[in-house]
């Protein structure tokens, strides 16, 4: 079975085989679809409708992912939205306003949308807390720079791509993924 993942970030794909590792060896293909991405708090939604729109390009088994940040100062605003409001202010923005605020604590989180079919949509979920911290480098996905997960002294952004990928939101979700499609492909 190939699993084709639809995004056009190749640092997301990367990740994600690097994360499924060897078990899923050639069974992951990137798909670089443009996809209409609706604005919606409730990242489920978002992923939803991609996956809805996806089917109509591509056959399945397909997945899609959506990554949000929720700030507890904010009550969990921006959520999805995340990417907006970096463009908007930056990262160096949100930490700005949860430390104006006082409360730096915050949650990574990855949504995956797995499709087999238009009638068979199931959810995987990562959460990761953890606190905002100012901003450091260059590196790094949207918020890496300015997010240190619990139990961790360093950022995202300062962390190997081996140690990032052992801990993340994406991690938690795609091994979710991992382990549903074993179970699956297991009970044929």
């Amino acid at each position: 079975m190939i699993l084709y993942f639809i995004t056009g970030n190749k640092n997301k794909f990367d990740e994600a085989c690097a994360i499924l590792g060897d078990s899923f060896a050639g069974k992951l293909e990137q798909l670089d679809i443009d996809l209409p991405e609706i604005q919606h708090i409730d990242a489920r939604e978002v992923v939803k409708e991609k996956l809805q729109e996806a089917l109509k390009h591509h056959d399945g088994p397909l997945m899609v992912e959506d990554v949000s940040f929720e700030m507890n100062s904010l009550n969990g605003f921006p959520g999805p939205l995340v990417k907006w409001m970096i463009e908007a202010i930056g990262v160096e923005g949100l930490y700005k306003i949860a430390n104006k605020i006082g409360n730096l604590t915050a949650c990574s989180v990855a949504t995956i949308g797995y499709a087999k079919n238009k009638d068979e949509i199931c959810f995987f979920e990562g959460r990761l807390k953890g606190k905002l911290v100012p901003k450091m480098g260059t590196s790094g996905f949207a918020f890496d720079r300015i997010f240190v997960p619990d139990g961790y002294t360093k950022r995202f952004s300062e962390m190997t791509e081996e140690e990032k990928n052992e801990i993340s939101h994406r991690h938690l979700a795609l091994d979710k993924l991992k382990k549903f499609l074993e179970n699956k492909e297991g009970a044929k």
